[in-house]
């Protein structure tokens, strides 16, 4: 996905690379919006995740000493560190945001207990495994805003009914609200990618709208569901849930993944019997 570009950026500067899935956000406008959405604050501890050529990195850092930041391109950390090279501005990790302990990040740059605004352009090829380890770390965030694909946020918002519905809707929405902000045209990057992007706004909740006795049990029944949506549940979740207990959760075992709530799956998750132990 998308990597931020400087608006006074050198002809010199590190070009995009496909196998990071990058194209740097030109569009100065855009920039300005996003910067309103986060709208961060003295005090605050923000975390961007690829930061790229500092598009994002550059206005924050007009507002916000010292920002943390990842970056997996090392030409691009390299030319980040030459521009701002002390640490009482940007502390730049040099690493991959999948494998990132944001919860020890946290606890070794002694954030206080207001957390984390992370914020960041994820790549499209890694933005659901992505969104899923940041879930895991969920207890230490304040709120996220990111710019992913347009189809990828629908599916996060998505509601009973809709086409877009699925396990990222019921997983995410299940730790987050989740709030879709504006559009990002293709003309907004160079190079321009084919494809719409869009702002979200992501705030872990404080409590779970309702708890699931084992999540790990619950994200197990969603992912078989939805691996047969076509099948009614019955069938699709024979193995795991009995007849008793799907009259117990009060669903009938005729309907679909895609008609259920998140209270419907968590009531069949609750009801079934978990193979293994919450952890």
């Amino acid at each position: 996905m998308p990597k931020p570009s400087s608006k006074n950026q050198k002809k010199s500067a590190p070009f995009a690379r496909k196998r990071f899935g990058q194209n740097f956000l030109s569009d100065q406008n855009i920039i300005s919006n996003i910067i309103g959405a986060i709208n961060p604050q003295s005090g605050e501890h923000l975390l961007e995740i690829g930061p790229g050529r500092g598009a994002l990195t550059d206005p924050l850092l007009t507002l916000i000493n010292p920002l943390l930041a990842i970056e997996v391109d090392r030409d691009l950390a390299a030319n980040l560190r030459t521009r701002y090279p002390s640490a009482e501005q940007l502390v730049l990790i040099e690493a991959d945001a999948l494998k990132c302990d944001l919860t020890h990040l946290a606890r070794e740059h002694h954030i206080p207990d207001h957390k984390l605004r992370v914020i960041g352009n994820l790549p499209y090829n890694i933005s659901t495994p992505l969104l899923f380890h940041l879930m895991n770390h969920r207890e230490i965030i304040q709120d996220m805003h990111f710019m992913l694909q347009k189809e990828v946020i629908e599916r996060m918002a998505a509601v009973p009914g809709e086409k877009e519905y699925g396990r990222l809707s019921l997983m995410i929405q299940y730790h987050c609200n989740v709030t879709p902000l504006f559009d990002v045209p293709p003309s907004a990057f160079r190079p321009q990618p084919k494809v719409t992007s869009a702002i979200v706004k992501i705030t872990p909740h404080s409590q779970p709208p309702i708890t699931a006795n084992n999540h790990k049990w619950l994200s197990t029944i969603v992912t078989q569901a939805f691996s047969q949506r076509r099948k009614v549940l019955g069938n699709s979740l024979k193995q795991y849930i009995t007849d008793e207990q799907f009259e117990a959760a009060g669903v009938e075992k005729n309907r679909r993944a895609e008609t259920l709530s998140l209270q419907e799956f968590v009531g069949l998750a609750n009801e079934s019997e978990s193979p293994t132990s919450e952890t």
